[in-house]
């Protein structure tokens, strides 16, 4: 059964701090560490929480102006969960397609002024990425692969929806793809193995 935007409303409610400005990616068996070296990242210490996560991110772009990205990892399955507040690193093609090599990475992102992004790489290749309020406007090479799943998931295609869903969406959408499923006990609970990550 197909999860739907409205399965993931709690997150805007419940987690508002990260809500506003995030990215979340699922790659498919590789470790945090591994996803580390792929990144060309530097270890940090590890965190509990996604508060604590949040609050790091925003001390570590303050540390350094925004050089580098602190990214939180955890395995889920065969995948592993990297978050990143009020980043965009995961929808980043220049650095997505080549970390992609021999998985699946899917990843989707919301900044602070509602720009999104919903990314979907497999081995290098991208297959689907769009911006959640202009659905029309897709690109990869299957960009109508998911047009059924993303009617049930409830994104809007309409011009003018009465309540912006592309952020829960995105969260359906992302498990419809990986089996995973975010969940609050997740953000809350988890020790985070946490990362830097050079963005400029």
């Amino acid at each position: 059964m197909t999860r739907t935007a409205a399965d993931y409303r709690w997150f805007e409610d419940d987690f508002p701090d990260i809500a506003e400005a995030y990215c979340f990616t699922l790659v498919r068996g590789l470790s945090p560490a591994e996803l580390t070296s792929r990144l060309e990242g530097r270890p940090e210490i590890p965190l509990r929480g996604i508060a604590a996560v949040v609050d790091a991110a925003f001390a570590q772009y303050d540390l350094e102006g925004g050089d580098r990205q602190l990214v939180a990892m955890t395995p889920v399955g065969t995948w592993t969960l990297l978050i990143e507040p009020n980043g965009y690193l995961g929808v980043t093609e220049e650095r997505v397609l080549p970390a992609s090599a021999g998985t699946c990475w899917v990843s989707h992102f919301v900044n602070i002024n509602g720009v999104g992004t919903f990314l979907w790489a497999q081995d290098q290749v991208l297959r689907l990425c769009f911006d959640p309020m202009f659905l029309e406007d897709r690109w990869g090479a299957a960009p109508d692969e998911l047009l059924d799943v993303m009617h049930r998931i409830g994104f809007h295609f309409d011009n003018d929806p009465e309540m912006d869903v592309s952020s829960p969406a995105g969260f359906a959408l992302a498990e419809h793809l990986t089996g995973i499923a975010i969940t609050p006990a997740l953000l809350q609970d988890t020790t985070f193995t946490c990362a830097t990550v050079q963005i400029r």
